[in-house]
């Protein structure tokens, strides 16, 4: 009979060592002003099918919104991670995102095959991985991935809307609109903030002479 330890550590292998998995990644939030970049990471089912899968950015809020709870619900896994505002200004943004979608492929709790990252740069990993310039409109995974990383980051942006409705961060999610740039002018920046961004740099700048 065998024992206890060693029935455990079959089933650990057989979840770690699954063969052919392909995982896609991609991020949402490079270009605001404020919040953390949250990347992730999905390796769909393809017994499970999802019907319109796109690039998040071609999708309404409510379609996202959808597929967010589709994907969640459907896939064989799915993990989101996030790099802080204040790892952004220590590392850079690039860095920072790159850091993200390492965390968050490390956070599937099946190990990918492969891993197909949209755009031109690849984080560090300790798996075939391969960068699809347009993935998220080409590769389902990448798709539902960009969905989930959207979402994600929408909502912190609404949850920090929440402590500050004067900055308007429900209707630019942290951009450098024309709107959020007059609220920074008027009443400066917060915690939340990328200082290192040149919008929010220039303005502490100012503050200090």
């Amino acid at each position: 009979m065998r024992s206890k330890k060693f029935l455990q550590a079959e089933q650990t292998r057989f979840a770690w060592d699954v063969q052919g998995l392909v995982a896609g990644v991609d991020e949402a939030g490079r270009g605001p002003l404020a919040g953390p970049v949250v990347a992730a990471a999905v390796i769909l089912d393809e017994l499970a099918p999802i019907r319109g899968l796109a690039d998040s950015k071609k999708l309404t809020s409510r379609q996202r919104e959808r597929l967010y709870d589709e994907i969640r619900a459907k896939a064989l896994c799915c993990s989101v991670a996030q790099a802080s505002v204040e790892e952004i200004d220590a590392l850079n943004i690039l860095q920072a995102t790159l850091l993200a979608m390492r965390r968050a492929v490390h956070g599937l709790r099946l190990k990918p095959g492969k891993v197909l990252v949209d755009g031109n740069r690849l984080p560090p990993l300790d798996v075939l991985s391969e960068a699809v310039v347009g993935g998220d409109a080409k590769v389902p995974a990448i798709s539902a991935a960009s969905i989930l990383a959207k979402v994600t980051r929408d909502r912190l942006l609404q949850d920090l809307h929440l402590r500050h409705p004067e900055y308007g961060f429900d209707r630019h999610k942290g951009y450098g609109t024309a709107q959020h740039l007059a609220a920074l002018r008027r009443m400066g920046p917060l915690p939340d903030h990328r200082r290192s961004f040149a919008p929010v740099a220039q303005l502490l700048e100012q503050s200090a002479t």
